[in-house]
């Protein structure tokens, strides 16, 4: 009898452009809350900072940079935690706006109220939205922080020194980012592709081995319906028509499968002409049921080609373990192996 070999799968971590965006979103608050406290800290009157906060202006434009940086960081918040969610643009593209803006209006206040020399504190920015939008939002945040402050500050001769750097600090970071992006996504489809081949057939498409036994192990202790298939006629396909025939044949059935099951079970190839149907939450009647959809579906003539048909009838064995049984993949597939072989030699007898 033939049992499949259990092979440990561990979980696939989140993929890399994930990973990349929670270490992001983690810089992201540990510098906007150093920011908060610094702007706070000056906003109070406290420190050296507080000779750049002297007018009531000032003052209320840091608090509410305050505010708007711990908007920011609830959305940032929530974007590490579901770096793959389908709001995660939205609130990547939130905090951008939002730490644009408040960065324009402190530095450009600042600079209108103070000799200090402020404009260096936008290259953040535009730093920032080269790693979180690439080299179109680094030129973007540059070209605002560019208007905003020259709208904001008019005549200042520092607003030469803003575009050369800031359009240096854009480009440099923000073609660095999108050469990293691409890298990313390109390592992430590689690695979902090896995945795909340690876990599936290469012939049928369909589930391998250790697909099929990290399936059953997810649902260990439930109720769970193993059916075990091999084809009737396969040898004389391949005898007759040659191995290329026979490939196509076994193509066809596992697309059979997947079809004649829907959203019923998993079926996934052995090896050979042996295929494995699991049914979670399955029992003796909803085997007997897609027992008999796998049959008609199975005993359809198969094109092979050169106007080519051949038909083939299958065997099967079953086995279940009811709610709280302990049998693991390997038990069932043997003793669904064993009632195979009775219903094949059944066959062979009553021929």
């Amino acid at each position: 009898m033939r049992t499949p070999t259990r092979r440990s799968t561990a979980p696939v971590d989140d993929d890399a452009l994930s990973r990349r965006r929670r270490t992001i979103e983690t810089g992201a608050l540990v510098a906007r809350s150093f920011g908060m406290a610094s702007t706070a800290v000056a906003a109070a009157g406290i420190g050296a900072g507080a000779a750049a906060v002297a007018s009531d202006d000032m003052r209320l434009v840091c608090w509410v940079g305050v505010a708007t940086m711990g908007l920011s960081n609830v959305l940032s918040y929530l974007g590490r935690r579901r770096p793959d969610s389908r709001w995660y643009p939205w609130l990547n593209t939130g905090q951008s706006v939002i730490d644009t803006a408040t960065i324009i209006a402190i530095v450009a206040l600042a600079s209108r109220e103070t000799a200090e020399t402020t404009w260096p504190l936008l290259a953040p920015a535009i730093a920032v939205a080269a790693l979180r939008h690439r080299i179109l939002g680094a030129l973007a945040v540059f070209a605002a922080t560019t208007l905003g402050f020259a709208l904001l500050v008019p005549g200042t001769h520092d607003l030469f020194y803003l575009i050369v750097v800031g359009f240096m600090i854009a480009v440099i970071t923000g073609t660095q980012s999108s050469a990293l992006d691409r890298h990313l996504r390109a390592l992430d489809e590689t690695r979902r592709a090896l995945q795909h081949q340690a876990t599936h057939d290469g012939l049928t498409g369909l589930p391998n081995r250790a697909h099929l036994a990290a399936y059953a192990d997810r649902r260990a202790g439930r109720p769970l319906a193993v059916l075990l298939l091999d084809l009737n006629g396969f040898k004389q396909v391949n005898d007759e028509h040659g191995h290329a025939a026979g490939d196509l044949l076994l193509h066809e059935v596992g697309a059979r499968l997947t079809a004649a099951l829907g959203e019923d079970g998993l079926a996934g190839r052995l090896g050979g002409d042996e295929f494995l149907v699991l049914l979670p939450e399955g029992d003796s009647a909803a085997a007997a049921r897609v027992m008999v959809r796998i049959r008609d579906a199975i005993r359809r003539p198969v094109d092979i080609g050169d106007g080519r048909a051949v038909t083939v009838g299958v065997s099967a064995g079953v086995a279940l373990r009811a709610a709280g049984g302990d049998a693991d993949l390997d038990t069932l597939t043997a003793e669904a192996d064993a009632g195979m072989y009775r219903d094949k030699r059944g066959r062979t007898v009553a021929a």
